[in-house]
């Protein structure tokens, strides 16, 4: 491993993570490598790291430090490498394990992929997890805000990340609609225009059920009660629907004592209102006009429900199943007004990217907006945390804007290297700060009788109700 990145030898003050048997390994003085980030991303990570490292002190009596160690992308990079994403970026990401990282712009003109996408197709940072819940003090448009927690964990390296496109009239898509029209097609009647740009999303089992199961394990660790497939299987049967059907097969395969399928969950629910019930009636229970399907189908659900019976029934039946983890499924336009109107039925998504995308955005703006969204990039062995806002360059070193989605990425990086303590040090010195109503301009306009403090102001405050917030907990540990 190297010593020195980018011309920047490592922080001698500082030890290495590690990973060992599906766990990180920390030292009390970890290196952790930043992207400051383009536009806003100076001010923010600068607010940003004086948070951390104050709820690190305070949290550990000056036990702990991070050995803070930056590493160059973007515009930064561009002007001091003349390379947006260099090599050694890349390479002490992957060496040191852990990151956190500032918004970053993708280059105009073309030519280059998003830089954001680059690290997480290089790392195999295979999930983005978002998790969305409401401080209290936060605007919002909905009536029930604190009725949304949710972590959202989205595919992040196929489906449309890994899409592949031809323009329309370009050589390329021409002949692939030759051959759709005149092979994949030939003897139907579906027909791709000849005027069409052509774009192919794969979706794998292996990225699913590695998703879906770290969803799960996800779960099942934080006494989550469900994790809810969201697909559009029910038109792109063989991407969508596989998803869907995929997750369902690493939950029942490697999971299948500490979960129920929310189909199982009525099977069961009704033999257990019911211990005389036959089998047909339970089927026709659960899939009502079943009496007027095929026979073949009407055969095939009646085997589905004697096999859940003969199967579980001893494990998860007489109200068993209701203690264990639900998995269930929702079409994706379905959840866009189910997170709405009925936010408190869903605990955990797993989505394909591209609906990951969408449904991470319209929840967060239930809950105060992107600027106060949290994210991370996670893959086996390394993570990289970031703003998933962003770099609005016009608000550039003006102090302005709101650094919570930064220090609530951070939030997430101290979860996951085990140090909890500064964690929840920091989500309760933001939430005072917000109630308090000294909030930066994005918040302090929603807010009757707000005061508007700029972004290292924000900080500072942080600071001062998390050294109250220290003192007061020393004082009940010392009762």
């Amino acid at each position: 491993m190297a010593v020195v990145y980018n011309g920047v030898p490592l922080p001698s003050e500082g030890a290495l993570i590690r990973y060992e048997n599906g766990q990180y390994r920390v030292p009390d003085n970890p290196i952790i490598p930043f992207i400051e980030g383009d536009g806003t991303g100076r001010d923010i990570w600068k607010a940003s790291r004086r948070v951390f490292d104050a709820a690190v002190d305070k949290a550990y009596g000056g036990k702990r430090r991070v050995a803070w160690y930056e590493v160059f992308a973007g515009e930064k990079a561009f002007s001091q490498f003349r390379n947006w994403m260099p090599e050694d970026t890349l390479r002490a990401a992957k060496d040191l394990r852990v990151s956190i990282k500032g918004p970053l712009t993708t280059p105009v003109g073309g030519g280059i992929r998003s830089l954001n996408v680059a690290m997480r197709q290089e790392l195999d940072l295979y999930c983005c997890v978002r998790p969305v819940k409401h401080y209290s003090g936060v605007p919002s448009p909905v009536k029930h805000p604190e009725k949304l927690n949710v972590v959202i964990f989205r595919e992040n390296t196929e489906d449309v990340y890994a899409g592949i496109e031809w323009k329309e009239g370009s050589d390329g898509a021409r002949k692939l609609i030759r051959f759709l029209n005149e092979e994949m097609l030939a003897g139907g009647k579906k027909r791709v225009r000849e005027d069409s740009g052509i774009g192919i999303k794969p979706i794998s089992i292996t990225g699913t059920k590695r998703l879906v199961r770290r969803a799960i394990q996800f779960a099942l660790d934080n006494n989550r009660p469900s994790v809810t497939l969201v697909h559009k299987g029910n038109i792109q049967k063989f991407t969508e629907g596989a998803f869907r059907e995929w997750g369902y097969e690493v939950a029942q395969a490697e999971f299948r004592d500490r979960i129920v399928t929310e189909r199982e969950s009525w099977i069961l629910d009704n033999k257990d209102k019911n211990p005389q019930l036959a089998a047909e009636q339970n089927a026709q229970q659960i899939e009502p006009g079943l009496e007027f399907a095929p026979e073949e189908f009407r055969k095939g659900v009646y085997a589905e429900v004697k096999d859940v019976l003969d199967r579980i029934y001893r494990t998860h039946g007489n109200g068993q199943w209701k203690n264990k983890l639900m998995i269930n499924d929702r079409i994706a336009d379905s959840i866009f007004q189910q997170v709405i109107i009925r936010p408190q039925e869903y605990s955990v998504l797993a989505t394909p990217n591209l609906n990951g995308d969408y449904i991470s955005d319209a929840c967060a703006a239930q809950v105060g907006g992107l600027g106060i969204a949290p994210g991370g990039n996670i893959g086996d062995g390394h993570a990289v945390f970031e703003a998933t806002h962003g770099t609005a360059p016009k608000y550039a070193d003006l102090d302005v804007i709101n650094p919570g989605s930064v220090i609530l990425s951070g939030v997430m990086m101290f979860e996951l290297i085990g140090w909890r303590e500064a964690a929840r040090l920091i989500e309760e010195a933001l939430e005072t700060t917000i109630r308090q109503k000294k909030v930066t301009y994005d918040f302090e306009r929603q807010m009757e009788g707000a005061t508007k403090v700029k972004t290292s102001e924000f900080a500072s405050c942080m600071i001062g109700n998390m050294t109250a917030l220290a003192g007061a907990r020393r004082e009940v540990a010392l009762a």
